[in-house]
């Protein structure tokens, strides 16, 4: 007879509640049948779900069920529209629950801090409120569904080198400002039922068992009463995570650190309490979860077409010279370049879908009348390599190509490599040989259109001598089909810039000293990130934050502004209907450092030709505040504020003060120094101190590798063999990147320190084994690898006791 569920956890005995806090499998809760309390089944990811096939892995590696493979985060930013945003979060969670997916595990809300991260394309935007906007609504289309949602990665995540052994090092006001605000607004207004933490520790702590983050403020602060899961293996204590406030470990690590919190309650250094407290969330999300009716099949090809509608309104007009674009039917194209066969349309690692199916730009073209919207396709060629090279016959192929052809569409962008969870880009340029390959095309046919794909900013040094270019984004599975509406003028384009496309990657403010290749990931930028950096240094950049074109043209006028927002007319003064996005930006009296404008509000409005509408965007509770670390709290400046109102962070025609009624800030330290002025290139580490408040920490390696520290670090070990290993891993890395498909196993491995150890390996390693196992790669191979080998009888032993205790009716 199956027991009535346990709806208080409060019933449970200790061991079982203890038992909740870690996961069972790689995508499935703890069960407790003698309770009734069920498993409920997790799954990535954030622009598509990821049901695994048979065993599972976190790393989107083996097979999975089909499913929409909608435009990434990159993508969904770039519309601009919370709407839009809404639907495919609708979609998503129908299909989560369709899948028998109760938790999905997105969307991924981290600032996009620099140009190089791999897992950009996950990411909104380099600007919280807008990553914040979308990623609500994003939410609330999710868990409209019934199904939760789970944003991450909480918090100040932005490296993949070393992303489980690196100590973010950044000053409260930065962190709470630029990199918690996107969590804030979409835990306020989304309710999001879970929150996944980050592998990184943050100022000295690691995320999962961050007080101050977990506790302080996620859940005193915004309110947050759900679930706080851990990444991936990205859990390092049991105990201090469940005083801390992080809520359920995962993928399972077996009941070791179940025991680890019973006796940590029996010798006093843990609160029975916070134990209960935990447990309360995960039997919360299982019976909500589990209690759902069945999910209505969804309509694969209703959630195609949406997919292709976001992609379409994503779509980013950066150039139209001479007004190349929209191409005219019966237009001869030369079709030019590999992603036009193969496209890049998601990245790669943990989120990466399985679609349902994929539009190609060749086959579309090739297909002619309709699904080629009206284009003559005269000849494709490859144009380079897919992971980078070009040759001399390839370009001639090209080139000949492009002169038959009325238009040159070239298809270039970021490949695999480049935009791969694990793994930081090296640069910001194209790969090898595309550049070479635009050059050759222009000569050749100087009406080319360039149709860019990446999740991520690049550099475009040849972006002046081309007629037109076209940012596709990651543009799921309906992305080919999106950018030939666009090119034809079927759609017309309304994407906008999500973050800034600086000229050179050494404009970067955090250019010097990203990634960090040691423990320490200083934040030396501070608060001057993206677009916030090259206004206020007045850095020249090749597209502005916001920045996007579109077949229409428009007129903005009569700003008004009062204490609840501000009110504008948007005219459209072409012959086409069109879209835009009216961007609102504040400057500060100034009393505070900081940036000079900042991003407040937003509204895409749609307006039929040589028609007028008028536009409010309302204040909020994020329009004027600041954290002032004088005090400890968010407060207002008071004085007299500018509204800047416009098309892009710079072009905003439009203007007007508003006097503000706040505090008074504390007064500017000058020993902040080059911080004052947005010089953080030239600012110390003495100023950055200043601006962190403390001490700035260093690392001292020591000759004894930690627990703390990545396999990767096994090269500098005493043992023989541990160095081989490292040796070993490192080739067959050097292999599957020469290869172009990066190994994402090995990626992982390298970058895992070894305490994570204990919790990838199903429960078959414990804590007390990893101890063992660094003293075998510390120089005692034999006495480390003996204590180990005992080590997994007496866990394996305990495990079985634990979990008759578990199975016991209270």
């Amino acid at each position: 007879m199956t027991p009535t569920p346990v709806t208080d956890a409060r019933s449970l005995s200790l061991v079982q509640a203890a038992a909740l806090a870690s996961g069972a499998s790689q995508w499935d809760s703890r069960q407790i049948p003698s309770a009734g309390i069920p498993s409920f089944v997790m799954s990535d990811g954030p622009h598509g779900v990821r049901r695994q096939l048979g065993d599972g892995d976190h790393l989107g590696i083996a097979a999975s069920e089909k499913a929409t493979c909608f435009p990434t985060a990159s993508a969904l930013a770039a519309t601009w529209d919370p709407e839009l945003a809404r639907l495919m979060g609708q979609a998503l969670g129908l299909e989560a629950r369709s899948l028998g997916v109760h938790v999905l595990l997105g969307p991924g809300l981290n600032v996009k801090r620099s140009p190089l991260c791999g897992r950009n394309f996950e990411y909104f935007s380099e600007d919280p409120f807008l990553a914040g906007t979308m990623g609500a609504a994003l939410v609330q289309g999710i868990q409209s569904m019934g199904t939760a949602a789970c944003p991450k990665h909480f918090a100040v995540n932005s490296q993949e080198l070393r992303r489980m052994a690196s100590d973010s090092i950044v000053d409260e006001r930065t962190m709470r400002e630029i990199y918690l605000t996107a969590f804030e607004i979409v835990c306020r207004s989304a309710h999001p039922r879970a929150i996944m933490s980050s592998y990184n520790l943050v100022n000295g702590t690691y995320a999962h068992e961050n007080a101050h983050l977990l506790t302080d403020i996620l859940r005193a602060e915004w309110g947050f009463d759900g679930l706080v899961i851990s990444d991936w293996g990205g859990s390092n204590d049991a105990v201090a995570a469940v005083r801390a406030g992080g809520s359920l470990e995962m993928p399972g690590p077996g009941l070791y650190g179940a025991r680890q919190i019973v006796a940590a309650v029996a010798e006093g250094r843990l609160d029975e309490a916070d134990v209960y407290a935990r447990a309360q969330e995960v039997v919360d999300m299982a019976l909500a979860a589990t209690q759902q009716p069945d999910a209505r099949p969804y309509d694969e090809d209703e959630h195609h077409e949406l997919a292709t509608r976001v992609a379409a309104e994503s779509i980013t007009l950066l150039r139209n010279e001479g007004g190349l674009l929209p191409l005219g039917a019966g237009t001869r194209v030369a079709l030019i370049g590999d992603m036009a066969e193969t496209p890049r349309y998601q990245g790669a690692g943990s989120s990466q879908v399985n679609p349902t199916r994929l539009d190609r730009a060749h086959d579309l073209l090739a297909d002619g009348g309709t699904r080629a919207r009206g284009l003559v396709l005269e000849g494709y060629a490859p144009g380079y390599a897919r992971h980078g090279g070009t040759t001399d016959a390839l370009l001639a192929e090209a080139s000949d190509v492009a002169a038959r052809a009325d238009v040159a569409l070239v298809y270039v962008g970021l490949d695999e490599l480049a935009e791969s969870e694990g793994l930081d880009r090296p640069h910001m340029r194209l790969p090898d040989g595309q550049a070479e390959l635009i050059e050759a095309v222009v000569r050749a046919n100087p009406k080319t259109v360039i149709i860019l794909s990446g999740g991520a900013s690049v550099e475009m040094p040849w972006a002046e001598r081309v007629p037109a270019l076209v940012h596709a984004h990651l543009g799921g599975q309906g992305g080919a089909g999106a950018v030939l509406d666009v090119l034809t003028g079927a759609v017309n384009p309304s994407g906008r810039l999500a973050e800034t496309y600086a000229r050179a990657y050494d404009d970067h403010p955090s250019a010097a000293w990203y990634p960090a290749t040691g423990p320490l990931s200083l934040y030396r930028e501070g608060p001057y990130v993206g677009y916030r950096y090259f206004t206020s240094a007045r850095v020249d950049v090749a597209y502005p934050f916001g920045y996007g074109l579109s077949y229409s043209t428009f007129e903005y006028s009569d700003l008004t502004v009062d204490k609840d927002g501000a009110s504008l007319t948007v005219t459209n003064s072409s012959t086409v209907d069109g879209t835009e996005v009216v961007q609102l930006y504040v400057s500060s009296p100034g009393g505070v450092v900081g940036p000079v404008r900042e991003l407040k509000g937003f509204a895409k409005v749609r307006v039929r030709a040589g028609c007028s509408q008028r536009v409010s965007i309302p204040f909020d509770r994020y329009t004027f505040r600041h954290w002032e670390t004088s005090r400890s709290a968010w407060e207002t400046e008071g004085g007299t504020w500018t509204i800047w109102v416009g098309p892009n962070v710079e072009d905003t025609p439009l203007s007007a003060t508003l006097d503000i009624e706040g505090a008074t800030p504390g007064p500017i330290d000058p020993a902040l120094g080059h911080y004052i002025n947005a010089d953080v290139a030239g600012a110390t580490m003495g100023e950055f101190a200043v601006l962190l408040g403390r001490t700035v920490p260093t690392a001292h390696p020591s000759d004894q590798l930690s627990a703390s520290d990545p396999l990767s670090d096994m090269v500098r070990a005493r043992s023989g063999l541990a160095r081989f290993v490292a040796r070993r891993l490192v080739a067959m890395k050097a292999k599957a990147d020469a290869s172009g498909h990066p190994d994402l196993n090995i990626l992982f491995v390298l970058n895992m320190p070894f305490r994570a150890i204990a919790k990838m390996s199903a429960g078959a390693v414990s804590a007390d084994m990893v101890a063992s196992i660094l003293d075998a790669v510390n120089g005692h191979p034999i006495r480390g690898l003996a204590r180990a080998l005992v080590g997994y009888v007496a866990n394996a032993r305990a495990d079985r006791a634990t979990q008759r205790q578990i199975d016991r009716r209270r």
